[in-house]
């Protein structure tokens, strides 16, 4: 399943989102849930447990000026690398 994350992790009830990670799951933080990607966040520790791949829109993380902040622990992505996930996942949750 793909997972996205379109609002601020701060907006969202991630400790659901997180519980119902698997590890053959991806990740995807777009628009202002590229925030989940800041490191120190008090989410990171998690969601980085949960073992799924975990990846951020490049441009979104760009726009908002916090590239120097992000952890390594997530892959900056374009928008073409989202549809290819969106082709390898039936399944979507968007968040």
């Amino acid at each position: 399943m793909l997972h996205t994350l379109m609002k601020s992790p701060f907006e969202t009830n991630m400790n659901l989102l997180i519980s119902m990670l698997k590890k053959s799951d991806d990740f995807l933080g777009l628009q202002d849930g590229v925030l989940i990607g800041l490191q120190d966040n008090i989410f990171l520790k998690e969601i980085i447990k949960s073992s799924v791949k975990l990846y951020l829109i490049k441009e979104d993380v760009y726009a908002r000026g916090i590239h120097k902040n992000i952890s390594r622990k997530f892959s900056l992505i374009s928008y073409v690398h989202f549809v290819s996930l969106t082709l390898k996942h039936k399944k979507q949750m968007n968040w």
